[in-house]
């Protein structure tokens, strides 16, 4: 694996699964049904922009090598970003659905999904969506179809939620640890609203 997921590491050694590796692009796309796009996109404080190159690159490598695929940009990207690539490559194929993984659980976070979103209401993102929803060893998962532009802006924001949430809990300790207070008991207090 290439990232540090014991959940992953068990499936690729003890699971009988069809995968192949590839660097060749040509091999990669070809007679695929759905390409994936999940590389790394930075934020850069200076410019208040996410470089979004390495996505952009992966897109448009897809649709050329690829001409039926649907394209699923699971990457974090500015709201508008799905829209602007189908404008600008001329093809609705290419849709918005945002991961929400934890650092080391990333499998397990696909199998028993918080929820799935689709930025997307046609029929290939109903298509992708199902993929996913057979996949997950949960059931009824609560799937949401909405607008690419939403969808980029659930992302965003949920992520910006989970920061400040962290931030608040901090100081929530630190207020406990001063005050001799039992930490446990007030955020499972706060948790209930």
């Amino acid at each position: 694996s290439t990232v540090a997921d014991a959940e992953i590491e068990s499936f690729l050694t003890k699971k009988e699964l069809s995968i192949m590796a590839t660097l060749d692009k040509q091999t990669a796309y070809k007679d695929s049904s759905i390409v994936i796009v999940a590389t790394p996109t930075n934020y850069d404080p200076e410019t208040n922009c996410f470089d979004t190159s390495s996505v952009d690159e992966v897109v448009a490598d897809a649709l050329e090598l690829s001409i039926d695929a649907l394209v699923v940009i699971k990457s974090t990207i500015p709201v508008g970003h799905t829209k602007s690539l189908q404008e600008n490559h001329k093809t609705k194929r290419i849709i918005f659905s945002p991961e929400f993984l934890r650092e080391g659980l990333a499998l397990r976070d696909n199998l028993y999904p918080s929820r799935i979103i689709v930025g997307s209401q046609l029929e290939a993102g109903k298509y992708f969506a199902d993929i996913l929803i057979d996949a997950a060893e949960k059931r009824d998962i609560e799937t949401l179809f909405i607008p690419s532009n939403e969808a980029e802006a659930v992302k965003l924001f949920a992520n910006t939620y989970l920061a400040m949430r962290v931030s608040f809990f901090n100081e929530l300790v630190s207020y406990s640890i001063v005050h001799n207070l039992d930490t446990a008991s007030i955020i499972n207090g706060v948790c209930l609203d």
